[in-house]
């Protein structure tokens, strides 16, 4: 079975670039989500972590 996928991929033109597209897409996903995690304001998670223990909400 992998033979015959192996066999049909090759024989189209132009495939080789959709797994370099994929590794760039999820490459510059995580970098950006890394950027977004370490530039976000420490006051802003500091109020967000207190939301479970706020017992005036309820």
């Amino acid at each position: 079975m992998f033979e015959q996928i192996k066999h049909n991929m090759e024989n189209i033109k132009g495939i080789e670039i959709y797994p370099i597209l994929s590794l760039l897409i999820f490459f510059f996903f995580f970098v950006g989500l890394g950027f977004w995690v370490f530039s976000y304001k420490k006051e802003k998670i500091q109020e967000m972590s207190e939301i479970p223990l706020d017992e005036g909400l309820v």
